[in-house]
C-alpha cells in the first residue's frame, strides 16, 4: 500500500508534511485493534492555518474545497505518524468533516468533496470511505474546515 500511496502522492505533486502536534489537551490519534482513529485535522500548510474564516461568507467554495484537501494531506500524515510509515495504511474506513460556515450554508458535502477525492486520488480503492459532511458554527482558530478520520490499519 506505501508503494502506490508515494507513487500516487508523487503523481499529486504532494508531500506530507511532519503530523501535527495537538493544540490542547489530547492525542492526535489513538490506535485501537486494527482502527486508527485520527482526531481532526486543520488546514494547515508550511505550520499555519492556510484558510481561515466562514465557508460561502469569507471563503468561496473553491477555497472550502482547498481547505478540505489540505485537511486530508494532514489526515495522511498523522497516519504515518502513527504507524511509522503508510504501508500499514490498509483502507480509509470514514471521515467526518466540520465546515465553519453559516446556519444557511448547504454546500458541506461540496467542500468535503476535496477532501474525499484527495485520499482516494492518494489511496485508489482503498481511500474510498463512509463519510458525514455537517456545518459548524465556528472551529478551532477560525479554521475553514477540521476533519478527523478513522483507517483500518494492519497489525
Amino acid at each position: 500500500m506505501y508503494d502506490t500511496i508515494q507513487k500516487n502522492l508523487e503523481k499529486l505533486g504532494v508531500t506530507l508534511p511532519e503530523a501535527a502536534a495537538p493544540a490542547a489537551n489530547y492525542v492526535p490519534f489513538v490506535k485501537t485493534g486494527n482502527q486508527l482513529f485520527i482526531s481532526g485535522q486543520l488546514p494547515m500548510h508550511n505550520g499555519k492555518i492556510a484558510k481561515t474564516g466562514k465557508v460561502g461568507a469569507d471563503l468561496s467554495i473553491e477555497e472550502g474545497v482547498e481547505a478540505a484537501r489540505l485537511c486530508a494531506i494532514n489526515l495522511l500524515a498523522q497516519a504515518k505518524a502513527a504507524t511509522g510509515d503508510l504501508s500499514k495504511v490498509v483502507r480509509l474506513i470514514k471521515i467526518v468533516g466540520f465546515v465553519n460556515s453559516n446556519g444557511d450554508y448547504r454546500d458541506q458535502s461540496k467542500v468535503i468533496n476535496g477532501a474525499s477525492d484527495f485520499v482516494v486520488a492518494a489511496m485508489g480503492e482503498a481511500g474510498y470511505h463512509a463519510r458525514s459532511a455537517v456545518s459548524a458554527g465556528a472551529l478551532p482558530f477560525n479554521a475553514a474546515v477540521e476533519i478527523e478520520a478513522i483507517f483500518e490499519v494492519a497489525d
